[in-house]
């Protein structure tokens, strides 16, 4: 049954000053203006909400803020996700609906927030509601995409990093990407920090799991395919372009994991857990993951280059190497960027074909030669800074067989990782 009175309205901006891989993020200069002011804005105009508010945790943001002549609330700086600093907010500031509005989207559009807004209005049962677009199956194996499946009344079933639907029958898949503003009934978010962490969002890293595993129920308003956020900073570069005006046709195309045909890997650090051991006579001896082993096998088996790249040479190494068969290689390295450029010649590739995984400072030239960058887990901050995306997983722990079986994924190959009968075409030149 329609409300018949409006309900009252507050959309939040949570901004977090110490992003891990943009530091300072709610003040990067887009088109003269700070990012948080291009949200702030665009949520502004949004017609029937009570008030817009930027939650705040340090004083450069508050201040930024203020100059531009917006309203914003201190919040405390160990929030572990945008809903609890929301919850805090509305302690401050009641109302009946709280619209959570990232402050890492400038493009944010603000029809798409009045969707969100008249959804939630319209029916009262609906206890917390969000955004969803479609996705091209290219880009469902991309772990930062975040995926949701719906009912037929579209409440959603689960979201995921995973793409889900699994595409048994590839033909038959299709997706649906998530889009990270939310709106929450009050007595909602007055239970939200009380719920326990369940197991799936502790592994997918995804707070709105947290509510699906309490029994509450998330509607997803679908909306046209929505404009980039900013998480690292080729997406800041990117969100400057297009808001500069430049069509997206005139900029460089983004490569894809559908689109590679070669993956350069880092060894310490990436293929072992960047241990050195010495035995009696001075041998190095290394820890490598059977994992990352069959991963690049599978690679090589589906028609997809894997070449190894060191700074270090051993016979170790190179009786790993060996022993999986790989045939491009550089050891002894010093000039990373070359060694890449040297090695996308030998397998016939351009830079935006190809991918590499890194661990530290000394794999930043790569990434820069690279189309496709990614770091493992434990790398540290200012590394998984500059990579395209990073990884769930921690060097030596099976890294590599992650981004592994996302390219397979985004090619269409899935079957090859996934079922006997797909592993048995390959199995022959397998190995871990």
């Amino acid at each position: 049954m329609a409300n018949t009175v409006q309900e009252s309205v507050v959309i939040v901006i949570p901004a977090r000053y110490a992003s891990t891989r943009l530091p300072g993020k709610p003040l990067a200069d887009i088109g003269g203006k700070p990012m948080i002011q291009h949200v702030y804005e665009r949520a502004s105009q949004v017609a029937g909400v009570d008030t817009v508010l930027v939650a705040v945790d340090d004083n450069r943001v508050a201040e930024a803020v203020s100059a531009f002549g917006g309203r914003w609330v201190m919040t405390r700086p160990d929030h572990e996700s945008g809903t609890d600093r929301l919850a805090e907010v509305m302690a401050q500031h009641p109302a009946d609906i709280y619209v959570n509005v990232q402050g890492d989207e400038p493009l944010i559009r603000p029809q798409d927030i009045a969707v969100l807004i008249a959804g939630m209005r319209a029916d009262a049962g609906v206890a917390v509601g969000t955004l969803c677009h479609p996705l091209p199956a290219a880009e469902a194996g991309n772990p930062n995409a975040v995926k949701v499946v719906l009912a037929d009344n579209g409440d959603a079933l689960y979201f995921s990093r995973s793409p889900i639907p699994y595409p048994r029958e590839a033909e038959e898949a299709s997706y649906l990407k998530h889009v990270g503003v939310y709106a929450y009934r009050r007595d909602v978010l007055a239970q939200y920090g009380n719920l326990p962490q369940p197991m799936m969002e502790k592994t997918e890293k995804l707070e709105q799991l947290r509510l699906l595993a309490a029994g509450f129920k998330i509607r997803a308003f679908q909306v046209a395919e929505t404009g980039p956020g900013v998480d690292t900073p080729d997406c800041l570069a990117r969100v400057r372009q297009l808001m500069a005006g430049l069509p997206e046709t005139d900029m460089a195309a983004n490569p894809s994991l559908a689109d590679v045909k070669l993956l350069i890997t880092d060894v310490d650090g990436v293929l072992t857990d960047g241990g050195i051991y010495y035995d009696e006579t001075g041998e190095c001896l290394k820890r490598f993951h059977v994992r990352d082993g069959l991963g690049i096998r599978l690679l090589e088996e589906s028609g997809i280059r894997v070449a190894v790249l060191s700074g270090r040479d051993s016979a170790t190494l190179r009786k790993r190497v060996a022993d999986l068969g790989v045939s491009l290689f550089r050891f002894g390295v010093k000039d990373k960027h070359q060694a890449c450029v040297d090695l996308m010649a030998a397998a016939g590739v351009e830079a935006d074909q190809t991918a590499c995984i890194g661990d530290d400072t000394i794999d930043l030239p790569a990434f820069v030669a690279c189309g496709l960058s990614y770091a493992v887990a434990d790398a540290p901050v200012y590394v998984q800074a500059k990579a395209t995306a990073v990884l769930q997983t921690a060097g030596g722990h099976g890294a590599l067989r992650e981004l592994a079986d996302a390219i397979l994924m985004a090619q269409g190959k899935a079957e090859i990782f996934d079922s006997a009968q797909g592993f048995a075409k390959v199995m022959a030149g397998a190995a871990q």
